[in-house]
C-alpha cells in the first residue's frame, strides 16, 4: 500500500484545532434528493471556509468515466474544471471550527484513500467524523422525513433503526466509517428517508432533517433557514401537483397508511401495515410515470 501521506498535501499555515468534526459529504454515490450535495453546497455558500487539505484527484479518479468539463472559446480551449477532493475548514455562527471533506468518491484506491484521510483525522485530531446521504424509500412525503442512523460505538445511536441485517453495493464513504470504526475512531452516519417518487429530484426537506441531525450530534451552530426555505417553496409544489388526482393521491394515501401502520406498531418488525392491500412499487412507479407526463413540461 502507498504512504497516506503521498495521496495528499496538508497545508502547513492552519491555525491550533482542538478535537474538530470531520463532516465527510462525496459525490458519485446513492444520494436521493440530492440530499448530502444540499447540505454541502449549503454551508460552503453560508460559512467562512478555505481549503486546508488536497487529495491527489490523478491518482484517485478515472476521468474517462466521469470527464471534467473544459471550455472552448472561439479557437482556443480556454479552461479546464480540474476535480477537487479536498478538506475545508469552516467556522459555524458562533466561530467554532469544523471539518469538511467533499469531492468526487474515488473511483480506485479506496483502501490508500481511506488510510490517507485517517492520517489526516490524526494530524487534525478529529474528535468525530460523520457523513450525511439520501436513500429512496417507500414513504410519502406528507410524513415526517425519516432517517436511519449507524456509527462505529453502539453508545453513539441515539435513535432506532428502520432496518436489520442488509447487504448493499460499498462506497468510499461506507468503507471509511468501517475503517475508523476499526482503528478506533469515532464516526457516525446518518441515511435520510427520501420517498423514492422523489428520489431524482432536489427535496430541500431531506437536507434540512439531515442538518438537524448534524447539529443534534456535533452542537455546532449551523444555519438553517436557507433550507428550510427551499424545503417550504418545494413542499408547496408538490402538494399542488398532487391535489386533484385521484390515482396519485390514491398512492400517497397507500404509502400513509403504510407509513403510519409501521410507526404505530411497536412490535412489528416489518414496514407492511397487516390486513392491507398495498400497491407494489412497479404500481407506484409506474403511476407516477403517468402522472408526471402528463404535467405541463414548462414546470
Amino acid at each position: 500500500m502507498r504512504n497516506p501521506e503521498d495521496l495528499y498535501e496538508l497545508d502547513t499555515d492552519l491555525p491550533e484545532l482542538s478535537g474538530p468534526v470531520l463532516l465527510h459529504s462525496l459525490d458519485g454515490f446513492v444520494d436521493a434528493g440530492s440530499t448530502g450535495q444540499l447540505v454541502r453546497e449549503h454551508l460552503l455558500d453560508s460559512l467562512e471556509h478555505r481549503v486546508v487539505a488536497r487529495f491527489d484527484v490523478d491518482s484517485l479518479i478515472d476521468y474517462r468515466a466521469r470527464r471534467p468539463m473544459m471550455t472552448y472559446d472561439r479557437d482556443h480551449w480556454a479552461s479546464y474544471d480540474a476535480p477537487e477532493l479536498a478538506v475545508h475548514l469552516l467556522r459555524d455562527e458562533v466561530g467554532s471550527p469544523f471539518l469538511m471533506l467533499a469531492g468526487p468518491e474515488p473511483d480506485r484506491l479506496w483502501e490508500g484513500f481511506t488510510a490517507a484521510v485517517r492520517h489526516v483525522i490524526t494530524r487534525l485530531n478529529v474528535s468525530l467524523t460523520l457523513g450525511v446521504h439520501g436513500i429512496p424509500m417507500g414513504v410519502p412525503h406528507t410524513r415526517p422525513v425519516g432517517l436511519t442512523p449507524r456509527a462505529t460505538r453502539p453508545e453513539l445511536v441515539t435513535r432506532g433503526s428502520w432496518f436489520d441485517k442488509v447487504q448493499v453495493p460499498g462506497s468510499a464513504a461506507a468503507l471509511l466509517e468501517l475503517r475508523l470504526g476499526e482503528s478506533g475512531h469515532d464516526a457516525m452516519g446518518f441515511a435520510v428517508h427520501v420517498p423514492h417518487y422523489l428520489a431524482q429530484s432536489e427535496y430541500p426537506a431531506a437536507a434540512v432533517a439531515a442538518l438537524e441531525a448534524l447539529i443534534d450530534a456535533t452542537g455546532l451552530a449551523l444555519p438553517t433557514s436557507a433550507l428550510r426555505e427551499a424545503a417550504a417553496k418545494t413542499d408547496a409544489e408538490i402538494a399542488e401537483q398532487v391535489t386533484g388526482n385521484e390515482e396519485v393521491e390514491k398512492v400517497v394515501r397507500a404509502l400513509e397508511q403504510q407509513y403510519d401502520a409501521f410507526a404505530g406498531a411497536t412490535e412489528r418488525e416489518n414496514l407492511l401495515a397487516e390486513d392491507q392491500d398495498m400497491p407494489t412499487a412497479e404500481e407506484i412507479g409506474a403511476q407516477f410515470e403517468r402522472f408526471l407526463a402528463e404535467q405541463d413540461p414548462d414546470q
